[in-house]
């Protein structure tokens, strides 16, 4: 059904276009029919007899589709004109292109005879961009079947709505309120300073009070105000006649997505006073910036935390250190709300010291100024905190490094070693060569013992419990140990007799008698003696040692 519709909607279409023409298709007609009559052959005769009966059948369907056409639109006439005729708001009708096809009595009243021009023409002086505006509605209304949107005008804003009534035929209803500002004379009797503005800073309206102060009727809102960002409730400084004027802004939003800008007179308060009484015994440390970063007032938790005296005034910039960022463009950020609210951890500038404050910035408005409110806290020990984590991470990267090294060292070792032995096996204690084999052999297994102590820094060695003479341990350990205490210092050795087996991780214990020489070594710079002597004994009862407790029995 509706493709049927869409098809009738075309053939009448172009019927219209065909109309005007209509007369090339009677001369054909006339033609094709002379031909017939003058025709020497019955067969061309027909043709030309067929073909004029057809030329004629398309006049007569044009014709009777272009009077079915108008008939249709002057019964839509009459229709309108009962309709919205007598109706207080303007109305029209257009075509696809714009043009203006009807107009009711208010909108010859309110345009003017506009009957042939388009409407984009007659609307120019009422709003900006009616182009944009009425294609945008004309394209809606076409997918949905009508549309409607508010804009503002000079005298208040306009309600634009339009209907689609046919193929390529449109109503519009143009319905107009008038400024509360300027319904009356309430705007004009103000006192204070009014303007109203639209959304994008043109300036619509201002009373008698603003065009006293301002000395002429502004434009736009740039030229009035110093300041690109306004705030109700703000102090703001207006460029006014006899120079720089302070007052605080009051907005209301208005119709049609406007704005009523009030200014009302500053309470100036001097030396800068406090307002809240309970800013100085607050226990959080707190300290007021101006908007230049300038301090207006700290109270005693911050001076304590600060160190500041009850006259310094430092700026932000000269108290505090930004760790990788600028503390200025911080505070711009902030009184923009350009971004979220957050602390940050910075130095302190106070004697050179290295204490650390998390500070968190918030944006006030203080007796109509606009400013920035500071709140501190001790971050000193989570920065020495943080410094120890960091450092472990690296003493934790340095040990995989070593135990990966070690691992694949190790099996370089294991390697050499085999390939040792196997010449020892070739060779008798006579060869020339033994005695520089088994130098190899005792070689590779003291780099063995170095993968060893490697792999026990790293904690990656597994513990492997043996059966050990711990005699023969000391013995093995006498030349490396000695090597490791130097000059100046003496190695005693004393064993004890009766000494039995003992089970423990050689490597291990190893690794702890090396510590243990090397830290009495370093805790004797002057030199001196340093014994490791080996004893068995025998507990009777348990032997408690801070939080660990030894059982009884017999230790060796």
């Amino acid at each position: 059904m509706a493709k049927a519709l869409e098809l009738g909607r075309n053939l009448v279409d172009t019927a219209k276009e065909l109309g005007p023409k209509a007369w090339l298709l009677l001369a054909a007609a006339i033609g094709c029919l002379v031909i017939s009559y003058l025709a020497p052959d019955k067969a061309t005769q027909q043709t030309a007899a067929v073909a004029g009966i057809t030329f004629a059948s398309l006049i007569l369907l044009i014709r009777g589709l272009v009077f079915w056409s108008s008939r249709a639109d002057r019964r839509r006439a009459r229709d309108l004109q009962t309709l919205v005729g007598k109706d207080a708001t303007p109305c029209f009708t257009t075509d696809d292109f714009g043009h203006v096809l009807y107009m009711n009595a208010a909108a010859h009243e309110r345009f003017g005879s506009a009957k042939g021009a388009t409407l984009i023409a007659k609307l120019n002086d009422h709003f900006a961009s009616p182009a944009s505006v009425l294609f945008r509605l004309q394209s809606r209304a076409r997918n949905s079947g009508a549309a409607r949107e508010d804009v503002v005008t000079r005298r208040g804003h306009t309600r634009l709505s339009v209907h689609i009534l046919a193929s390529k035929r449109f109503l519009w209803r143009l319905e107009e309120f008038v400024d509360r500002s300027q319904a009356g004379r309430g705007a004009e009797m103000l006192s204070l300073p009014m303007m109203v503005a639209n959304k994008t800073g043109v300036v619509l309206f201002t009373n008698e009070a603003m065009r006293r102060l301002l000395g002429s009727r502004p434009k736009r809102m740039d030229r009035v105000f110093t300041s690109p960002v306004l705030r109700s409730g703000e102090v703001v400084e207006i460029a006014a006649a006899e120079g720089p004027v302070r007052a605080i802004l009051a907005e209301i939003d208005g119709i049609g997505e406007r704005r009523e800008i009030y200014l009302l007179p500053v309470d100036e308060h001097p030396n800068g006073t406090e307002t809240v009484a309970d800013f100085e015994n607050l226990p959080i440390a707190m300290i007021k910036f101006r908007a230049d970063g300038t301090m207006r007032s700290v109270n005693a938790s911050a001076r304590g935390l600060t160190k500041l005296t009850a006259n310094e005034r430092p700026p932000i910039h000269d108290l505090f250190e930004g760790l990788g960022r600028s503390v200025t463009d911080w505070m711009d950020d902030v009184l923009a709300e350009r971004v979220a609210e957050a602390a940050e951890v910075m130095r302190l500038h106070r004697d050179g010291s290295d204490v650390f404050m998390q500070v968190a910035l918030r944006r006030i408005v203080d007796n109509g100024l606009p400013g920035v409110l500071a709140i501190l806290q001790d971050a000193t020990a989570l920065k020495t905190l943080e410094a120890q984590f960091v450092q472990s991470q690296k003493m934790q990267a340095i040990g995989q490094l070593a135990g990966g090294i070690a691992h694949d060292f190790n099996n370089l070792l294991t390697a050499i070693s085999g390939h040792c032995d196997l010449l020892l096996l070739r060779h008798t204690q006579t060869d020339p060569e033994y005695a520089d084999l088994v130098q190899i052999h005792q070689n590779v297994n003291r780099a063995a013992s170095l993968v060893g102590q490697l792999l026990a820094f790293s904690r990656k060695q597994t513990l492997k419990p043996e059966y050990i003479n711990l005699h023969e341990v000391l013995s093995d350990m006498t030349h490396l140990l000695n090597r490791l205490v130097g000059e100046r210092v003496k190695l005693v050795l004393t064993h004890a007799t009766e000494i039995g087996m003992i089970r423990a991780d050689k490597r291990q214990l190893e690794q702890v008698l090396m510590n243990l020489v090397v830290n009495a070594r370093d805790a004797m710079e002057d030199g001196g003696i340093i014994r490791v002597e080996t004893e068995s004994i025998t507990l009777s009862q348990d032997m408690p040692h801070e939080r660990v407790v030894v059982p009884r029995g017999k230790y060796s």
